[in-house]
C-alpha cells in the first residue's frame, strides 16, 4: 500500500513564497513520475510541475520562473518551492506518483494522489 503525505500549505501574501513537501511511502519498487497538480475552486485540476521518466521536468507556462520542483530519490520525496506567489495561485495542490509496487511476489504499477494541502495567497 502507497502513501503521499504532503506537507507546507498555508496562508500567504502575494509575492511571499511556501514550500511544499510530499513523500511517498510503501512497498516502493520504482517512480516513473511525481510530482504537484492543483484544483481550484471551480476549475478543473491541472498540471503545476512534474518529475517525469529519467530527470525530466515539466512545468505549467504560469508557474515558469516562479516555482521550482526538486526531489530527493533517497526519500521518495519532491518538493515544490514557490516564490512570487500570486492569488491567482490559490488552490489545493496534490501530490501525484506514477509508481511500481513490490508485493515480495508481484510488481504492480499504480496512480497515486496525496490528500492535498491548500495553499491561499491573499492580503
Amino acid at each position: 500500500q502507497v502513501q503521499l503525505v504532503e506537507s507546507g500549505g498555508g496562508l500567504v501574501q502575494p509575492g511571499g513564497s511556501l514550500r511544499l513537501s510530499c513523500a511517498a511511502s510503501g512497498s516502493i519498487s520504482s517512480i516513473y513520475a511525481m510530482g504537484w497538480y492543483r484544483q481550484a475552486p471551480g476549475k478543473q485540476r491541472e498540471l503545476v510541475a512534474v518529475f517525469t521518466s529519467g530527470d525530466s521536468t515539466n512545468y505549467a507556462d504560469s508557474v515558469k520562473g516562479r516555482f521550482t520542483i526538486s526531489r530527493d530519490n533517497a526519500k521518495n520525496t519532491v518538493y515544490l518551492q514557490m516564490n512570487s506567489l500570486k492569488p491567482e495561485d490559490t488552490a489545493v495542490y496534490f501530490c501525484n506518483a506514477d509508481l511500481i509496487t513490490y508485493s515480495g511476489s508481484y510488481y504492480d504499477r499504480g496512480d497515486y494522489w496525496g490528500q492535498g494541502t491548500q495553499v491561499t495567497v491573499s492580503s
